[in-house]
């Protein structure tokens, strides 16, 4: 059906719905149809009938209201007519009326009318038996003339004379046909004997039973009668052997027969014809074991055959006729079992524990073994064998075993074993049988703690906050359980006559570095601490490690002004002459800054001056100068504010202010350019502390790096921390260069003053990384602290409070 078709049965619907609800039916029409009639046969003029014009037809529209008769009936121009085949037996079965309802429907106006609609029976059935061969037995000499035998009846599925009406029978001198009328018109057929059967003269007899309907054209149908004539049973069936006794293997396949047996009969028929079955009082277990075919006497297996369960079975056998009386014979079947190797060793692991500890000692007793097998003979000798290359072996007593160790184990290596036993029994073929074992190695605490790495480096910058996160220390330990918990101290020591924990603390549960204090770069720059990892194990394990902590510089010291020497007057007297030059050195400011690196890296510039054209101060060197002549317009009395910065971030700075008097002749009080630092007449002691304490410096470093070369030689690999100290060997020539001084002579050739600066050209980062000793070296290893020179400081002090105003030391902190 399409999509159409549902949709115009679904509208018709709704409109029958809604005719029948306002009673708009009128109208009920009966038409009858004989079944099978071919389609476009007329069936009634509806039109004519409702009254409906020829002029109207068109206009009114008549359609069948109903899905379902459309498919049998159509209406076209008011006639009714059969559209498909209609088979009054599919339809109504076999009820004797059999009425179709239709609903037509007419528009313009809207009606409704009903139609029945008869379907009249055809003969287009033949009568039918159900059984086309029927089969009766009668025993000779026993049955009387004028006894009747029930037949089967015929079945028609036309209803009235068109059913089943008489039947016939072929004639013959020994059966007669009697038919009998039931109450609702069936007709039921019966066999009448009318002479005695004798089967020596006929064994067997064929008749023909005949079906006759009522219609016009008579319809028939047969099937065939034999009798069959029983003979008397005077015989029973004999057995060849009174006993039978058969060996046989266990597990035979279902179904194999073990022996057919043959019984004779000397009647014939069915008083010949021979069935056997079981005696009743056999053994259930035979019966469960074995069955017997009753019609070939074949007795053949249905169960399991197993030696190990029964080794006999005796089965009582009787064979019986069909006559009547029955008469049976009887005979014994007894059977051997013979052992086949058929069951596979069993193997029972017994042990308390599954579980040995690492720390066991050679033939330690893991669990007993036991094996068995069902089986006789040697299909029952077992013997046992072990996965190979563990460490453990099988001892053994008779079918007994014990399991126990033959190497020495480890849990961080091998954490469980998998010992397959396999059992094998010595019969052909040989059967085996394997288990698992699976063999947990418990833990001892026999792994000190380890730490993720030789040493430690962390780096902080001074000035930081008490509880600042210094770094984290991390071991693992191999053991597991309570043994592998770690927990994490400080080794006790001191520095500089404080406890190392006045300094640091650590978190015993995650190795967190913490700082108790903060620290200040210009007082100690590395921090080396021994970090310790115990475990919780009995007996308890530990390991060190070596950390070493560097102070970072942070930019928090101001520069320092050494020149003009800490004056407590605000402002500095200088006096040039009227008649100086261009490039005439004023005076040179000299400061110092206690910071390092860049931090220290100073820059003076001119934060305000009287005259902006006048002056100029070198950026490094803090020298100022006239950049031009000396106008008689300008003011005899000349201040400079002189700012110097550093180059930390944020940068500090520190201002000094100079009063500069131009005079108009100071021809024996002007200085020269090179000699604003020293007094006329400068002390040799000064020269020569100043050489001395030069050579010093040079010689401590050299000899540093002699001992660490030296060093990192002897231990004959060079680590990433000699690598680097190498590597910045260039580096360090150019420090160096930079920071050899420079000395200035007077006229007489002593020494005016020694400058000692530091002025990158660019900012460099800071190096903390030396060839630092393993943690097995630590013992061994001393830091190379800053050395001061007080005699240096001294002599710098007391030349300065000693010498005129135009002697100043120019030192930069040296780092």
């Amino acid at each position: 059906m399409d999509m159409r078709s549902s949709l115009n049965a679904c509208k018709w619907q709704v409109i029958l719905f809604f005719l029948c609800s306002w009673g708009w039916v009128s109208g009920q029409l009966r038409y009858s149809i004989v079944e099978e009639s071919e389609p476009g046969t007329l069936i009634g003029n509806v039109a004519y009938d409702l009254g409906i014009n020829l002029a109207d037809i068109n206009n009114r529209q008549l359609s069948l209201g109903s899905e379902g008769s459309s498919r049998l009936f159509s209406v076209a121009n008011g006639a009714l007519t059969v559209k498909g085949r209609i088979d009054r037996e599919s339809l109504c079965g076999s009820r004797s009326s059999c009425l179709l309802y239709l609903e037509i429907i007419a528009e313009n106006p809207l009606e409704l009318f009903s139609v029945e609609i008869d379907i009249l029976d055809a003969n287009d059935n033949s009568p039918t038996f159900l059984k086309l061969n029927q089969v009766i037995t009668i025993l000779e000499l026993f049955a009387n003339p004028g006894k009747t035998f029930h037949l089967e009846t015929a079945k028609d599925q036309d209803v009235g004379t068109n059913s089943v009406t008489q039947y016939r029978l072929n004639p013959n001198p020994y059966f007669s046909l009697s038919v009998k009328n039931r109450n609702d018109g069936t007709l039921i057929p019966e066999l009448v004997l009318e002479k005695i059967l004798d089967r020596e003269e006929k064994k067997e007899h064929k008749l023909i039973l005949t079906a006759f309907d009522g219609g016009e054209n008579p319809r028939t149908g047969s099937c065939e009668v034999t009798v069959i004539v029983q003979d008397f049973n005077d015989n029973a069936p004999v057995f060849n052997q009174s006993t039978y006794k058969i060996s046989l293997f266990e597990n035979l396949p279902l179904n194999t027969v073990i022996i057919k047996l043959n019984a004779t009969d000397m009647d014939e028929g069915s008083n010949g014809e021979v069935q056997y079955s079981f005696v009743e009082h056999n053994m259930d277990t035979a019966t469960e074991i074995f069955d017997l075919n009753p019609q070939t006497g074949e007795i053949f297996v249905k169960g399991n055959i197993d030696f190990e369960k029964s080794q006999f079975y005796e089965l009582n056998i009787k064979a019986t006729d069909k006559g009547v009386p029955e008469l049976e014979g009887r005979c014994l079947i007894q059977i051997e079992v013979q052992d086949a190797n058929d069951n596979t060793p069993e193997i029972l692991f017994t042990s308390k524990t599954n579980e040995v500890p690492e720390n066991a000692p050679l033939g330690t007793v893991v669990g007993f073994i036991s094996v068995r097998d069902k089986d006789s003979g040697r299909n029952g000798e077992v013997k046992l064998d072990i996965s190979p290359n563990l460490p453990f072996k099988c001892q053994s007593f008779k079918n007994r075993y014990s399991l126990v160790t033959s190497g020495y184990l480890d849990r961080e290596k091998i954490s469980q074993y998998t010992i397959k036993l396999t059992a094998s029994d010595l019969g052909s073929p040989t059967l085996f049988n394997q288990t698992v074992i699976i063999l947990n190695i418990s833990d001892v605490n026999d792994n000190h703690p380890t730490f993720m790495q030789p040493v430690y480096n962390s780096f902080i910058k001074e000035n930081n906050e008490p509880g600042s996160l210094l770094c984290t220390v991390s071991a693992t330990d191999l053991d597991e359980g309570a043994n592998s918990d770690v927990f994490y101290s400080i080794v006790e020591s001191q520095i500089d006559g404080s406890a190392i924990s006045s300094f640091v603390y650590i978190n015993s549960q995650n190795g967190n570095i913490y700082a108790q204090r903060s620290f200040d770069y210009e007082q100690i720059q590395v921090l080396q601490i021994t970090a310790r990892a115990e475990d919780a194990g009995f007996p308890k394990l530990l390991s060190n490690v070596s950390v070493f902590i560097f102070i970072m510089d942070a930019n928090d010291n101001a520069p320092s002004i050494l020149y003009p020497q800490f004056s407590r007057e605000l402002i500095v007297q200088e006096k040039i002459p009227r008649s100086a030059s261009v490039d005439y050195l004023v005076t040179k400011v000299s400061a110092v800054d206690q910071d390092s690196g860049h931090n220290a890296w100073l820059v003076y510039s001119l934060l305000e001056s009287t005259s902006d054209s006048l002056f100029q101060i070198s950026e490094y060197n803090g020298e100022i100068r006239i950049i031009r002549n000396i106008h008689d317009a300008d003011n005899n009395g000349q201040q400079v504010v002189v700012l110097v910065s550093d180059h930390g971030e944020p940068s500090l700075s520190t201002t000094v202010t100079i009063y500069v008097n131009i005079i108009d002749n100071i021809v024996n009080q002007s200085p020269k350019s090179q000699d604003f630092l020293t007094n006329s007449q400068p002390t040799p002691d000064i020269t020569l502390y100043l050489i001395i304490s030069l050579v010093a410096i040079s010689l401590v470093s050299i000899v540093t790096f002699v001992i660490l070369l030296v060093r990192c030689l002897k231990r004959g690999n060079y680590d990433s921390s000699c690598g680097s100290c190498f590597s910045n060997k260039s580096q360090h020539k150019q420090y160096a260069g930079e920071y050899q001084p420079t000395l200035f002579l007077n006229t007489d050739g002593t020494l005016k003053y020694m400058e000692v600066r530091m002025a990158p050209t660019e900012p460099q980062g800071q190096c903390y990384q030396a060839c630092f000793p393993t943690a097995s070296e630590n013992n061994e290893f001393t830091f190379m602290k800053p050395q001061n020179f007080p005699q240096l400081k001294e002599m710098v002090n007391e030349t300065g409070s000693n010498s005129d105003s135009n002697y100043s030391p120019k030192l930069h902190q040296v780092r």
